[in-house]
């Protein structure tokens, strides 16, 4: 079983910054895409974002040209840089392995907040 731990969640004020990160093991790592998804408060889960095990990405136009997504492969972890939050990005983000669908099991996730 996958193991992922993603981390960096916070209460934020409108207009604010977090990055997040998501860890996991380097064989899984190096194979596979990997995306971040978000589950807000009476939603379904959702795509924010997807990075190749190359260059390539993939946003949801929601939060196109706000988040950004990379990927370091020595430290086996992938990154999201959200910027000009807004309190819609209010949720439970996680990270899963893939580049067209998740392939791998939901962990626990981390809370995003956005509020004044």
């Amino acid at each position: 079983q996958v193991q992922l731990a993603e981390s960096g969640g916070g209460l934020v004020q409108p207009g604010g910054s977090l990055r997040l990160s998501c860890a996991t093991s380097g064989s899984i790592f190096s194979n596979n895409g990997m995306g971040w998804y978000r589950q807000g408060p009476g939603k379904q889960r959702e795509l924010v974002a997807v990075i190749s095990t190359g260059v390539s990405t993939r946003y949801a136009n929601s939060v196109r040209g706000r988040f950004t997504i990379s990927r370091d492969n020595a430290k086996n972890t992938v990154y999201l840089q959200m910027n000009s939050l807004k309190p819609e990005d209010t949720a439970i983000y996680y990270c899963n392995t893939g580049w067209t669908y998740p392939t791998g099991s939901w962990g626990q996730g981390t809370q995003v907040t956005v509020s004044s």
